[in-house]
């Protein structure tokens, strides 16, 4: 009886030791993504929705964030859900053309003050002055810009910023 009861008890030990390293991995992977702004709790969200309504003039429930990762670096739009909101459109454009010319100087300040100073690939992106092509062009429901460069530490950090803007965002944006 007795070496049965040792033998249960290990194996009950074991499994215990399993199941809390299987719960700390999905904790700390939880964390880690937290953490890198590849998601975004809906407090979170709502914080940079309100942050981002102080800095970009349009509408975030009539438009859409996307964004695509390419090799050289990637695309940014903003659209207007209704391909006939003229207002929505001319915000659009207005807001991204400013940008555009900031994002050239190295100032993404507008970026931070919505999504915090520590976003993903920030650091980087502001001390990229004249390494990053950087192109503004009008699409028929809103603009886009495009971030083109050869460093490829940059590359990463567009698409970390890409990243995180997408879990900041929510239902506002989407990865193509």
């Amino acid at each position: 009886m007795k070496t049965t009861n040792l033998r249960h008890s290990g194996t009950g030990r074991i499994s215990l030791i399993i199941g809390v390293t299987i719960v700390l991995t999905l904790v700390v992977t939880f964390a880690l993504l937290l953490a890198t702004g590849a998601i975004a709790l809906p407090a979170r969200q709502t914080e940079v929705a309100a942050r981002g309504a102080q800095v970009m003039p349009f509408d975030l429930e009539k438009t859409q964030h996307v964004f695509a990762d390419t090799e050289d670096g990637g695309i940014q739009q903003v659209v207007a859900l209704d391909p006939n909101d003229a207002a929505q459109i001319a915000l659009i454009r207005q807001h991204l053309l400013e940008e555009a010319e900031k994002f050239r100087r190295g100032d993404f300040a507008d970026p931070a003050s919505i999504h915090g100073s520590s976003m993903p690939g920030l650091t980087d992106l502001r001390t990229s002055v004249g390494k990053i092509d950087i192109v503004y062009s009008e699409l028929p429901n809103g603009a886009q810009l495009q971030y083109t460069t050869i460093d490829t530490t940059l590359v990463m950090a567009l698409h970390h910023w890409f990243q995180a803007q997408v879990s900041d965002h929510g239902a506002h944006a989407i990865e193509q």
